[in-house]
């Protein structure tokens, strides 16, 4: 029990398998001792001190650890685990109130981490059930800056700075390790129970019991110094998931966002909103702490990207959402034909729709056409997982998906939904124009070396100084990134060496180096071994595998061609148009009298270079547009008379077709586009891509259509 007015404080310091002082909790490790004393608030009088070994799951101890609290793996491996302490300490405290007076009691510790990064985060990786005087307790270094402003800020502060401000003895020596801590914060409270200060303990810091769903608004105000950004989720992780990684933290009403990609699914990444700064900043420290066997990075976000996750303008979302203290169900693959009654009878009564039709939310188009996607309100935890026992059962033809979901995830989905276009434009132009071409090396001669086990933040930079002196044996833009699917670094890089002769010394001198806290291993290869990874396949021990597809790519089947320059062919280039890709609505008088609008190269970059730096994904992926430089006015003339550069009929719209079936013919595609106008009757809108333009386009079947 926690008192209101706080007749009663309990005192309570610890220690972990690990960091000690301001790092406490920030390592993820075990409690491994607790040492607390009752104090009686109005007669000033203690009740007895007791100290608590505790035994880790981990035994390994930190030398910082061994030094400071002089205990041994041996010693603690006698000991009783957390469960049995902590309900010893509820027994030993219950005795000590009642030879006191007292019934109810207040924790009161030396800062935040102790109760929010070490107590909260372990009770709940263990399943243990914490008792309600741990979501409650007071700050000693606040209550103390409260009692004394002139003392030094609340972050500087520690139990030994205080007692100093005090003039209290300060020799830690004396007594055991915890003991002394314990007897020091006693002393300062009752320093701040003087009549000189009379300090009052009021307002005691809370933990909340759980998180709380809520829509978020557009036109709210996020600070920026409250939001993280997390990432490496497991994808079906859920916002309770997220809020349990952060127990012990305050988040914010609807502060947990899941993140999605461009196709609607989750990307292991979300935006987390706390209630204040402090907090956010105590979030930070749990950067590689682990969800399960996955270890979460955790950085620092702003109030824009949370808002444009998480913000919401429709009524009819905020109707929706409106229902607090709801589980979220998110429905995907739906018949575009199923109606409220077919959802409901596909759930079935033993998982009970919040308010009927009312607890359902199509996501539709903003022609009200269906997504195919909906979601669900359940009022408890058990309607919730029978719905999800559901997952993949078959409503008409199709099966369905259920996932959980959160109040973000619904703006985030009918946001995403809502801003699609009827007829989607081509994607900006991704490809720069790069004047000089230089070389990749190609051959049996190995005068290259790779990079393995990077870590992921790792740049150039770190790379080059990995390097140390040898960076001088560098070949110009010798240093090129591998990259995986989503673009993101894979941990491996290849660097191209002036000789063989330099590439042998530098894996000879910097295999197993250490870079950051990751040994990263260097081994000695041929430029035809670079470009055949650097193309999807793999090099190991049992030699080269060849990617894992030979679909075309943006570059050419190897590196070798970037002796000469990689020019994009005309015809592919004549299909880029700026006009063509966005086409200005204009009269036919005005269209006749205009020229065309054509794509210019520079004279002194007569050729369009690719850089092939940009993509280095494993397996190949290209981009799906090309670069263009607006023409002067006095190249179009020309331009638009050479017999290699058809122009695109400027009045018609582009569309272009991705994953179309290998069978696809001129009569399928007519009948996707059926209520369209398209192209003339003879067709001609229609255009197949040749072999020359598929390989600066995409692979591996396309259409555009006019």
């Amino acid at each position: 029990m926690t008192a209101s007015h706080s007749d009663s404080l309990v005192v309570l310091f610890g220690a972990t398998a690990g960091a000690y002082g301001a790092k406490l909790g920030s390592d993820e490790r075990e409690l491994i001792l607790l040492v607390w004393q009752v104090v009686d608030l109005p007669s000033k009088k203690v009740g007895a001190l007791h100290k608590s070994l505790v035994k880790a799951d981990n035994l390994d101890l930190s030398d910082q650890c061994r030094e400071v609290t002089g205990l041994t793996a041996e010693g603690l491996g006698k000991v009783e685990p957390l469960d049995q302490v902590l309900q010893q300490f509820s027994q030993l405290v219950s005795s000590d109130l009642k030879v006191l007076g007292r019934s109810s009691y207040t924790l009161c510790s030396d800062g935040q981490s102790l109760i929010r990064q070490v107590l909260h985060p372990e009770a709940s990786k263990k399943n243990l059930l914490l008792s309600d005087c741990f979501y409650s307790f007071y700050d000693l270094r606040k209550e103390f800056h409260t009692c004394y402003p002139n003392s030094a800020a609340v972050k500087d502060q520690t139990i030994k700075t205080m007692a100093e401000y005090l003039g209290l003895g300060t020799d830690e020596t004396e007594e055991d390790f915890g003991v002394w801590q314990v007897k020091t914060m006693v002393a300062i409270i009752f320093s701040m129970l003087s009549e000189s200060c009379n300090h009052i303990f009021t307002e005691p810091e809370t933990v909340k019991y759980k998180y709380e769903t809520g829509p978020c608004s557009k036109s709210e105000t996020v600070d920026s110094e409250t939001v993280i950004r997390a990432r490496g989720l497991p994808w079906q992780s859920s916002d309770q998931d997220i809020a349990r990684f952060f127990k012990g933290l305050n988040i914010a009403k609807g502060g947990v966002a899941l993140c999605l990609n461009a196709q609607g699914r989750r990307n292991g990444e979300a935006l987390v909103r706390f209630v204040n700064s402090e907090q956010r900043d105590l979030a930070l420290e749990r950067h590689k702490h682990h969800m399960g066997s996955r270890y979460i990075e955790v950085y620092k976000a702003t109030g824009e990207e949370f808002l444009k996750i998480a913000g919401g303008t429709s009524n009819e979302v905020a109707q929706f959402l409106s229902k607090e203290n709801q589980v979220i169900i998110r429905m995907r693959g739906l018949p575009f034909t199923a109606t409220q009654e077919d959802v409901l009878g596909f759930l079935g009564p033993e998982c009970p729709v919040t308010g009927g039709k009312e607890g359902l939310l199509f996501v539709k188009y903003p022609d009200g056409r269906p997504t195919g996607d909906a979601f669900v309100l359940f009022s408890c935890e058990e309607y919730a997982q029978n719905a999800l026992k559901k997952h993949k059962e078959i409503l008409g033809k199709r099966y369905i998906e259920l996932f959980r979901s959160t109040a973000a995830e619904v703006q985030q989905v009918l946001n995403r939904y809502m801003s699609t276009p009827l007829i989607p434009t081509l994607p900006t132009p991704i490809i720069p124009v790069i004047p000089p071409p230089y070389t990749i090396a190609t051959g049996s001669i190995r005068d290259c070396v790779r990079l393995r086990g990077l870590p992921y933040t790792a740049g150039i930079d770190d790379i080059l100084e990995f390097m140390g002196d040898a960076t001088g044996d560098i070949k110009p833009h010798g240093v090129h990134m591998v990259l995986n699917q989503q673009g993101r670094p894979s941990g491996d890089a290849f660097i191209q060496m002036k000789s063989a002769d330099k590439a042998f010394m530098v894996a000879q001198k910097c295999h197993k180096k250490m870079m950051k806290d990751r040994y990263v291993e260097v081994f000695q290869c041929s430029g035809e071994e670079m470009n055949f990874v650097l193309m999807g396949g793999t090099l190991n021990r049992s030699g080269l595998s060849p990617p894992p597809c030979k679909l075309p790519c943006l570059s050419p089947p190897t590196y070798a061609a970037f002796q000469t320059a990689a020019v994009i062919p005309a015809e592919a280039a004549a299909l880029y148009q700026p006009q063509a890709l966005l086409p200005a609505t204009r009269s036919p008088q005005a269209s006749a009298a205009a020229p065309p609008t054509v794509t210019y190269y520079p004279a002194q970059t007569a050729q369009l270079y690719m850089n092939y730096t940009a993509y280095y994904p494993s397996p190949p992926v290209s981009p799906t547009t090309v670069g263009y430089i607006a023409a002067p006015p006095g190249a179009v003339a020309a331009a638009a008379t050479a017999a290699h550069s058809p122009i695109l009929p400027q009045p018609g719209a582009l569309v272009r077709m991705q994953g179309l079936p290998y069978n696809t013919g001129m009569k399928e595609i007519l009948s996707f586009f059926q209520g369209y106008q398209y192209a003339p009757d003879d067709y001609n809108g229609l255009i197949q891509l040749s072999d020359q333009a598929r390989s600066v386009l995409q692979a591996p079947k396309e259409w555009v259509c006019l």
